[in-house]
């Protein structure tokens, strides 16, 4: 959670605080043995599953196969899975339907409890509980089951004592919570509490690379399909590889994040699909009108109405007292008052339950039909969806909870609206087919890389702007990313596995940048009216714009895109200055003279790739199709946070099973000391993939560890 929002709420502690003498005494060892006497309680669960049914097939890389009869029992293995895997990471992701962020990470976990209870999760979950599948309530089951039983075998590993056991609602109201913050809740929280009504985007969005090719557009007569999204590198949104296999037709391997009881983006037997972050209109603020006789009604259609109000308690981690925050609730939603008044925020996300039985229906899916099926749905609010099959379908969909808003355009549905009239509570949404979509383009390719979805494919069969509502908000521009993939790609040609491999590892700028604020100036500078600066300018002027690790001039840009990026926030995109640009250039200098005391550095000298007590030099930065975001590291070198993650290379025969190679940018574990903690780092660094398969009989062959998770 932002900084800001953090600060409101533990603010002024004292004069919001019941009194509370005992002070948090971090739990032992000795404590934790307890919890085994308190996990299987009668009626905790539908069925009891038995882990010995179950077998984890680890193979040469770590990665978790998962193998049993049914899909519950599947689950429970890859819960037991994961968290040998990255333990604290799953247990981060409970700790808001538990209450206890602030009682495990402090100050800063306190703002997810607030927001958990502010965007009413464990109601909503309680509300709609019926509208998930009986099938899926097994497998939520049987995963739950195994977290709860990995936690009692490891007590020593649970962060809280009061974690576990959980309930299945308790996890759901997590993935609600979830997607809500992803979905911007966070941003439009920050917003409010900070009194701003709108920021200027950020120098370049972060995102994803996605691509599905059809077989006649190939050199080898196969569909291709790129699977690339770009998380961070650690920590609960990091990508978890799996494969999970049962006898009730699930096959199925691909990237889930922490806590995830199925893929969310992959490849089974028959299809796979990718996702992106898109940027469309989801949410929406609003500003309530209050009765000036008293301050908890608003007004609505004439009328004055009583504002919801619930006192939440949060207990934080260092402070003895527990501090009192009261949460609000209007018929736009969750509600929030700073010095301006009241203001509402509404989105989908926190009207539905089921993006994880979507999820596990998209998993099962044979064909295109059950997959369009799936998504229909329409519980996943947000995400871009890229798909290719064994039968030669490409199709791409920039999906959302799109809500159906008044067009009048006395309502900038961009900025704050009014919060007293029914023309702006807006009740329903688009229906799946009224989204830009395509399917099986003529020219054989669909692309996005978080950039507009009318911007999908060769010009003559894009989508026009004009046939959608301009209330939705869609994307209508390029990024440096979209731009490069279109240069790069055989448009009048066929296109070849290799070249394929190489779009996606490309660290090349496009010809023309698309950088919201424009930074050509720092390229236009002579050299020889700054003669301090000279070395500097002229490896920037003759830079190719490749973000290559031995790049001098990629280490200049790096440097530059990072001062730019505070320099500008919250500014309306615009050109730099010639002034701006010889400031920039004077940081770049003083700042490596000040950390390295010279100034012909490669971008590998500053940037890094770190895992544990190690590290390499590392190509890449913002908005290239192999990215990496960074923060500071050590002696002025900065390391990656964010990046690449999981890649997957997919391709689609119609009689056989699907090709696919993948790589983690780190390995599958996240536990120093292990193995596969980092032995995928240096094949990353080379562009290499690992060959991975569907096959029970090859995986069985291949296995470095046979076992059942208990």
């Amino acid at each position: 959670m932002p900084l800001g929002f953090t600060a409101y709420l533990y603010s002024s502690a004292t004069q919001t605080a019941d009194i509370n003498y005992s002070t948090y005494i971090p739990m032992k060892k000795n404590s934790l043995l307890l919890l085994s006497l308190l996990f299987f309680q009668p009626g905790f669960s539908q069925t009891t599953i038995d882990p010995s049914k179950i077998e984890i097939v680890r193979d040469s890389f770590g990665v978790p196969h998962i193998f049993a009869k049914t899909d519950a029992e599947v689950a429970y293995g890859l819960a037991w899975a994961e968290a040998e895997d990255d333990f604290d990471s799953m247990q981060e992701v409970i700790l808001p339907a538990k209450n206890l962020m602030a009682r495990v990470q402090g100050k800063k976990g306190a703002a997810g409890d607030y927001a958990f209870a502010l965007f009413r999760c464990r109601e909503i979950t309680e509300e709609k509980w019926n509208t998930l599948t009986p099938a899926f309530l097994k497998l939520i089951d049987g995963y739950v089951q195994g977290l709860n039983a990995y936690a009692q075998k490891h007590p020593e590993e649970v962060l809280h004592k009061n974690i576990f056991p959980v309930t299945q609602k308790e996890y759901i109201s997590s993935a609600v919570f979830a997607l809500t913050i992803f979905n911007g809740a966070d941003q439009a929280l920050f917003r409010i509490f900070n009194n701003k009504e709108w920021e200027a985007p950020e120098l370049n969005k972060k995102g994803s690379n996605s691509a599905a090719i059809n077989a006649n557009k190939t050199t080898t007569g196969e569909s291709f399909l790129l699977i690339n999204a770009h998380q961070p590198n650690t920590g609960p949104q990091a990508f978890y590889e799996a494969h999970l296999c049962s006898e009730e037709g699930l096959n199925i391997i691909g990237g889930l994040l922490a806590g995830g009881p199925c893929i969310l983006h992959g490849v089974n037997e028959n299809l796979g699909w990718a996702h992106t972050v898109n940027y469309c209109d989801r949410l929406d603020e609003f500003q309530l009108e209050m009765n000036p006789n008293n301050p908890l009604q608003y007004k609505f259609d004439g009328q004055w109405i009583d504002l919801e109000v619930k006192t939440i308690k949060l207990k934080i981690k260092g402070i003895p007292i527990n501090v009192k925050r009261k949460v609000y609730w209007s018929k736009y939603g969750a509600t929030m008052k700073n010095e301006q008044g009241f203001f509402s925020i509404r989105l989908g996300a926190n009207m539905k339950i089921g993006v994880l039985d979507q999820w596990y229906q998209m998993d099962k899916a044979k064909n295109f039909s059950e997959f369009y099926a799936a998504i229909s749905r329409q519980e996943l609010s947000m995400f871009n969806i890229m798909y290719a099959d064994r039968y030669d379908t490409t199709f791409y969909i920039s999906n959302a909870m799109m809500p159906i808003r008044d067009s009048s355009p006395s309502f900038n549905w961009r900025r704050t609206v009014p919060g007293n009239t029914s023309k702006t509570l807006w009740t329903s949404f688009r229906s799946q087919k009224d989204l830009p979509q395509y399917i099986n383009p003529k020219s054989g390719f669909l692309f996005n890389t978080n950039h507009s979805p009318f911007l999908a494919t060769a010009a003559t069969d894009n989508l026009k702007p004009s046939l959608f509502a301009k209330t939705d908000g869609w994307e209508q521009y390029h990024l440096n990313r979209s731009v490069r993939f279109l240069e790069l790609f055989p448009q009048q040609e066929k296109l070849s596995y290799e070249k394929f491999r190489q779009i996606k590892f490309d660290k090349q700028l496009p010809a023309v940048l698309q950088y919201m604020y424009k930074i050509d100036s720092m390229f236009l500078l002579n050299a020889n009216e700054y003669p301090a600066l000279a070395p500097l300018i002229t490896v920037f002027k003759n830079w190719d714009k490749r973000g290559d690790a031995e790049s001098k001039g990629a280490a200049i840009f790096l440097l530059t895109y990072e001062y730019l990026k505070k320099k500008l926030q919250g500014q309306s995109p615009r050109p730099i200055t010639k002034t701006e640009a010889v400031e920039t250039f004077i940081y770049v200098n003083d700042y490596m003279q000040t950390h390295f005391g010279r100034t012909d550095l490669a971008l590998g000298d500053i940037q890094k790739l770190v895992r544990g007590d190690k590290d390499w030099p590392l190509g890449g930065f913002p908005d290239l199709m192999s990215p990496q975001w960074t923060e500071p590291y050590n002696g002025g070198q900065l390391k990656s946070v964010g990046g690449d993650g999981l890649i997957m290379f997919v391709r689609f025969a119609r009689n056989e099973l699907p090709k696919i190679e993948s790589i983690n940018m780190y390995g599958a574990s996240a536990k120093p000391g292990n193995k596969h903690f980092n032995d995928q780092v240096e094949m990353y660094l080379q562009q290499r993939t690992k060959t991975m398969t569907l096959d029970k009989t090859t995986i069985y062959k291949n296995a470095e560890r046979i076992y059942h998770p208990e």
